[in-house]
């Protein structure tokens, strides 16, 4: 929109995991480019299978596929078409797999430079628009596959929505924004707390634990006296940045940790997926990653 004074253009990932991908990615990039889009490019990329799970591995070949293209064209934004059915989904999952008040959060309209413009729209605007502007979306396969639990997800909300005579995603994606702002204080809270054990770490009492893959400990009295909803926090930072995969680190794992510090009768270790092992030694938490 030069009128505007920016200029939009698309970029197609292929995933490559279904049969004429590349095919369809190329449709893709034709139409964007009969609505006006330039510069828009096909990116064939590799799904790794690393054990996080195929639609989790998907999205970071995907998004690093993104902020590839969108550092070497210079983008300011990166515009997302997540929509409220989408973000519904989310927080229908996040409250499945117990995550805490963050997954409940749902997808925020802006991260950096990502942006989701219509993610307080229902899905069927968006169909109605490619209707409107005579664009045929491709249906992914994959969206109609009972083995993925998005797919689920999609099918047990429009149960719901039968069922309760009201459309629960409105009510989703609602929640979903008011504990936004409260989940953004926390994780602030639980970064700072954070960050003071590092600071530890160049007196010797921590390591750092940027260091992926190396033995990280914090001292058993300082993080015990934080409170319940930052110290879990806490927790999943430290097991992250240690290698766990955020798709597959569940309420379960860090709530078996947290037991070192408030159940502690001498247990033995705590496996993480990673693999990771947390265990209680000589006052300290340790953490450190399986060979």
């Amino acid at each position: 929109a030069p009128a505007l004074g920016v200029r939009g253009g698309a970029v197609i990932v292929d995933h490559r995991l279904q049969p004429g991908s590349d095919v369809v990615a190329e449709k893709a990039a034709e139409q964007c480019r009969e609505l006006g889009l330039d510069p828009v490019e096909v990116v064939a990329v590799t799904v790794p299978r690393d054990g996080s799970g195929p639609e989790a591995a998907a999205r970071t070949a995907r998004y690093a596929a993104l902020d590839e293209a969108a550092d070497r064209l210079g983008a300011t934004a990166i515009l997302l078409g997540h929509t409220r059915d989408d973000q519904a989904e989310q927080v229908l999952l996040g409250l499945l797999r117990g995550s805490g008040a963050r997954a409940l959060a749902g997808m925020p309209p802006t991260r950096g430079r990502y942006v989701r413009p219509f993610l307080e729209l229902p899905r069927s605007v968006t169909l109605e628009a490619c209707d409107a502007w005579g664009v045929t979306p491709w249906r992914d396969p994959h969206n109609d596959d009972p083995n993925y639990a998005r797919v689920r997800a999609r099918r047990a909300l429009v149960v719901l929505t039968e069922e309760l005579g009201a459309d629960p995603r409105v009510a989703l994606a609602r929640s979903a924004a008011q504990l936004r702002a409260d989940a953004d204080y926390l994780d602030a809270e639980a970064a700072a707390a954070l960050s003071r054990f590092e600071v530890m770490a160049t007196a010797g009492a921590v390591p750092n634990t940027s260091n992926r893959g190396e033995v990280g400990t914090v001292p058993v009295g300082d993080l015990a006296a934080l409170p319940t909803a930052i110290r879990t926090r806490v927790w999943r930072s430290l097991l992250l940045t240690h290698g766990a995969p955020a798709g597959q680190l569940a309420h379960t794992h860090i709530a078996a940790c947290d037991r070192l510090l408030t159940q502690w009768t001498g247990q033995g270790p705590i496996h993480v997926p990673g693999p990771l092992q947390v265990r209680r030694s000589a006052g300290r938490i340790e953490i450190a990653a399986l060979r």
